[in-house]
């Protein structure tokens, strides 16, 4: 049963103050199936880098932590970047310097869910590949998807609506800060947008609140959890960790492979404490450093 995550692999350049910290492989996509890893799910990531030391300090991180890579996935562009910046409270902005194409290629046997997100699902010209594997992995997967807005690559909020909305309505899992929400829709509880998400068609949307918990809207259930206690070093892959925990934990339940059965009060609870301890982790040391299974099972 196989994890596919398609999407951005890049380094995110971090800087403090002014100064850079240091250069970490990165992307949220990656974030996303390095933690599905982690948590011991076989993971494929559909991506691009350049054939350059950057390159291939993001592969060697990646298979270190048992992703596999797509065919086809080097090329002779340079390895994109993410600078990200730093504030007192350790909250990142990022600057971006991007290429995003993807190969020709076919989905794995036995694949359980196909996630996507972020720069990958808007930026041409590969965002048009990565909706057409969305397309072709509906019909025998579950689909996942988190916006991860970058509104200084989307332009306006009216701008990207349209393209957000139509990945919801594909989607059968969706997770969106309050960030993201809070920029597409300003003015409105974000409660509001899930649950007129979910109308759009899937079968649970997350809203994430960072510090503050998060928010699960299903079928059957409408609730909210605290966040999980957490000494924060800096918040880099957070919302990262707690989307692929969240997948995890529908995989380990049986709610994965295809459309999403119904799910109870109980179980969203379960699911979103479960996600909210890997982000904590998450949270306490730096940059995107998502838990294994066992220290997710320690913090319990």
């Amino acid at each position: 049963m196989t994890f596919t995550v398609i999407g951005e692999a890049l380094i995110d350049v971090v800087v403090r103050d002014g100064a850079t910290v240091g250069e970490y492989p990165g992307g949220s996509p990656a974030n996303v199936a390095l933690g599905l890893a982690r948590l011991g799910h076989d993971t494929e990531l559909v991506t691009r880098l350049g054939r350059d030391a950057r390159g291939d300090l993001v592969e060697g991180h990646l298979a270190a932590n048992g992703v596999r890579l797509a065919s086809g996935t080097r090329d002779d562009a340079p390895t994109s970047t993410a600078t990200a910046r730093l504030d007192h409270d350790g909250a990142a902005t990022y600057t971006f310097e991007l290429v995003w194409d993807l190969p020709e290629l076919r989905l794995p046997d036995g694949l359980v869910c196909a996630h996507a997100g972020s720069i990958a699902t808007f930026y041409p010209p590969g965002a048009a590949r990565v909706r057409d594997l969305l397309e072709a992995a509906a019909p025998r997967a579950t689909v996942s998807f988190d916006p991860n807005c970058r509104p200084d690559l989307q332009g306006s909020p009216d701008a990207a609506r349209p393209q957000v909305e139509s990945l919801v309505g594909l989607a059968d899992v969706v997770r969106a800060s309050t960030d993201d929400l809070a920029w597409l829709y300003p003015g409105r509880d974000p409660v509001d947008v899930a649950r007129a998400w979910r109308g759009l068609g899937p079968a649970l949307v997350v809203v994430t609140y960072g510090g503050d918990g998060a928010h699960g809207v299903t079928a059957d259930a409408d609730l909210r959890v605290p966040a999980v206690p957490s000494t924060l070093v800096d918040t880099v892959g957070a919302g990262d960790s707690f989307t692929s925990a969240l997948l995890s934990g529908m995989s380990d339940a049986g709610l994965l492979g295809g459309r999403v059965p119904p799910i109870s009060a109980g179980t969203l609870t379960a699911l979103l404490e479960h996600a909210g301890r890997a982000a904590a982790i998450t949270c306490s040391r730096p940059g995107a450093d998502p838990p294994t299974r066992e220290e997710l099972v320690a913090l319990l």
